[in-house]
């Protein structure tokens, strides 16, 4: 590497605060910047852990603007950490386009372990955890359909991240792209208040959240085709 500063991804808490490592904190208030997906968001953070420095705005409607402002800085020595608003930045959230830029320039970039959602959710899911695909987020349009197709061939445990209010939607399409016997778990609000797992075939899911509809954040954990 040259004498450039780095890149420093630093998760958040999904939920508990209490999950903010103490390294994170200690990078959090020795860098030269932080990059925060939403700034009013982040401050409440930053607030809770007595930390007094200035948030700089790094989200998917200004990040190819400002890359090179940012490459910049840290060709000349910065050290600079990015957070987003929950989990781990790069991971369905803004920070890859900035990490590659980062690469490609030779500047050191470093993740520190910490929260994100699809790991607690796998890990109690009761499906198969040695082998998994994450799928983060589907098509809400245009590819959607076409990917479900691919996905129905899947052996391995697929996660999804979900909006609440296409949570039903998605249920209904792996009933039919999947099978409607096919298990699943939906986690919802991992590690806060209330927090809540449901269990049962997607067809059953989707009849349980029809009646209840939900809110917060939602992981989906779906098993792997069936090689029988």
């Amino acid at each position: 590497m040259s004498d450039s500063g780095k890149l420093i991804l630093v998760p958040t808490p999904i939920g508990n605060l209490e999950d903010i490592t103490l390294r994170a904190i200690n990078v959090l208030k020795s860098v030269d910047m932080i990059l925060a997906e939403d700034t009013r968001v982040s401050a409440r953070l930053l607030k809770h852990l007595e930390i007094d420095k200035k948030l700089t705005p790094h989200h998917k409607f200004n990040e190819h603007k400002t890359i090179n402002s940012l490459v910049s800085r840290l060709l000349q020595g910065a050290q600079i950490a990015m957070i987003s608003d929950a989990g781990t930045p790069a991971i369905s959230d803004p920070g890859f386009l900035l990490v590659r830029a980062c690469v490609e320039n030779n500047i050191e970039v470093e993740c520190l372990p910490g929260a994100t959602a699809l790991i607690p959710a796998l890990a109690v899911s009761g499906l198969p955890t040695e082998k998994f695909v994450f799928e983060g987020f589907l098509p809400q349009k245009k590819g959607r359909q076409k990917r479900l197709t691919q996905l129905a061939e899947e052996s391995r445990t697929i996660v999804f991240y979900e909006s609440p209010y296409r949570l039903v939607k998605a249920l209904n399409q792996f009933a039919e792209f999947f099978g409607p016997g096919r298990r699943a778990v939906v986690c919802r609000e991992i590690s806060k208040i209330y927090e809540e797992k449901k269990r049962g075939t997607v067809t059953e899911l989707s009849d349980y959240y029809t009646a209840n509809p939900p809110k917060g954040e939602i992981v989906i954990v779906v098993e792997g085709k069936s090689a029988k």
